[in-house]
């Protein structure tokens, strides 16, 4: 056995050995699972249900009024686009509302896969503050003519299928056209539906409480509508275009449509469409109130990590209390490696808890709080498997971190409350708000606590509203930029703690 493998089979065998430690791991698992699971058990009354999901496997939204015709081939759609109006609700559905829209209040053309929520789409659309878009399958936003519409200042809108492709283009008179984006809608059916839409999201507002997202509802106004192409030879007789709500209310776009639908009507080729909803990936934040993210499940591991961090402090510090570093350092004399090896075995135990942690607690949260009637936002597989190995990668971090503290202040009591003051304590100020979210911002960039960001799972959308702040789970360093916060400090701390081991007495 090499003297590295010497060392590691060391380290192992004393902390298997010591019950504390081996039994302390076990305690911290249960700790991350059955904490975060304490909330599953409430109920929701008004029994959300689940979300529809989109191509990419992310939970969406996907509720809006549908004016449409089941066209099959290639083809185009035109639609002059002459206002967009809406009303924000003050006191309740339909009552008490105010005349504005919410800047991402949508209307426009569509290509959509099927009636199905969460299917395949293309769009071209004005909004009532950002200008022309081309948005596709729920993540992806293109901007084209900026701008409000109204009648003197109305917008063209183009898509156009060839195969699986879908080109959107833009005008301000209807015969010079841009090209805004194509989209590759993979899978496409020959057969899909086609025309135009309504909708509008929450309205963001000022509360009692802070910011918050109050209902809206929007109508649009088209004019010269047309279809070209295989459309226009398949388009059916007499009055061809039918209304149809998509869906209710995907449970995060505040939809206050008295009768649950929205509406439209036509005369002498103009249309007026009136709706809400939205058409776009759940996130986070106030719009998601009464739903639930896959971290929330996972609210444990701060139990879990103070179990940890007690363990690895005492993994270094109990040598030092006990007399027994001379011995260990007379077995194994490159003082460095026996703190490598210490790490190892920490890390990798640690991995090893807040994965299987996650792995546990995940599918039950999701069930239970779904039979609850919760909605709980879905997200694409590899999102999901990064947050469970990330919360196994935040315990291994914070070990090392911990035994690396604990050899630099040798005193257990000390080295405990460095790491969990700088770890938990920034997290519970920034989460909590208690700090302005400037300052939360600040101390989640700054702070080990900085890591805690490998465990988000909801992605931020500039083309989505909502409350994006610590307060809402939303980190703002990426998932893995943060995490690399907390390696920069993991690093620094041992680095110190290997050169004052070597320079100090075993005693």
């Amino acid at each position: 056995m090499t003297a590295i493998g010497r060392g590691l089979h060391s380290e192992w065998t004393k902390f298997r050995t010591v019950r504390g430690w081996a039994w302390g791991m076990v305690a911290a698992l249960l700790a991350v699972v059955i904490v975060g699971l304490i909330g599953t058990a409430a109920s929701n009354p008004n029994g959300a249900g689940a979300l529809p999901v989109g191509p990419g496997g992310e939970a969406v939204n996907d509720s809006f009024y549908f004016v449409h015709q089941s066209l099959d081939g290639d083809g185009s759609i035109v639609a002059e686009v002459t206002s967009l109006t809406g009303e924000v609700a003050a006191g309740g559905p339909r009552s008490g509302e105010t005349p504005g829209v919410a800047p991402w209040a949508k209307a426009g053309i569509i290509v959509k896969q099927s009636l199905t929520q969460g299917s395949s789409y293309a769009a071209m659309m004005v909004t009532a503050a950002h200008g022309v878009r081309m948005q596709y399958d729920y993540t992806r936003d293109a901007p084209g003519l900026a701008g409000r519409v109204s009648a003197g200042s109305p917008r063209w809108l183009r898509l156009t299928r060839t195969g699986d492709i879908v080109t959107g283009y833009d005008s301000v008179n209807g015969t010079s056209w841009t090209k805004v984006g194509a989209a590759r809608l993979s899978g496409l059916s020959p057969e899909v539906e086609v025309g135009m839409f309504t909708t509008t999201p929450q309205a963001t507002a000022a509360t009692s409480t802070g910011p918050g997202m109050i209902p809206a509802v929007a109508t649009g106004a088209f004019d010269r509508v047309a279809l070209s192409g295989q459309w226009q030879d398949r388009q059916p007789a007499g009055d061809s275009w039918t209304g149809t709500q998509i869906g209710r209310d995907a449970g995060t776009s505040g939809s206050y449509l008295g009768n649950g639908s929205g509406e439209y009507t036509s005369s002498g080729g103009t249309f007026t469409l009136t709706g809400a909803g939205d058409i776009a990936p759940v996130v986070g934040g106030s719009a998601f109130a009464s739903g639930r993210e896959i971290e929330n499940f996972l609210v444990g591991g701060f139990a879990g990590l103070i179990v940890v961090i007690v363990i690895a402090t005492g993994f270094m510090t109990a040598e030092y209390r006990r007399g027994l570093l001379g011995l260990t350092l007379a077995a194994t004399p490159r003082r460095g490696r026996v703190l490598a090896a210490k790490a190892a075995v920490l890390g990798l135990a640690a991995f090893a808890v807040g994965v299987v942690a996650a792995l546990v607690a995940i599918p039950i949260g999701e069930r239970e709080s779904a039979a609850n009637g919760f909605a709980v936002a879905t997200v694409p597989l590899a999102t999901e498997v990064r947050v469970m190995l990330g919360t196994g990668l935040l315990l291994a971090a914070a070990s090392v971190f911990a035994l690396a503290v604990g050899t630099i202040v040798r005193r257990s009591a000390v080295a405990i409350t460095i790491p969990v003051a700088g770890l938990v304590l920034p997290y519970i100020l920034a989460t909590s708000g208690i700090l302005p979210d400037g300052a939360g911002d600040w101390l989640l960039r700054v702070s080990p606590a900085a890591g805690f960001a490998i465990q988000q799972s909801l992605r931020y959308y500039p083309q989505v509203d909502s409350t994006y702040n610590p307060s809402s789970g939303y980190f703002p360093l990426s998932p893995w930029g943060g995490f690399a916060v907390l390696c920069g400090y993991t690093a620094v701390a041992f680095a110190v703690a290997v050169i004052l081991l070597r320079r100090r007495d075993a005693a």
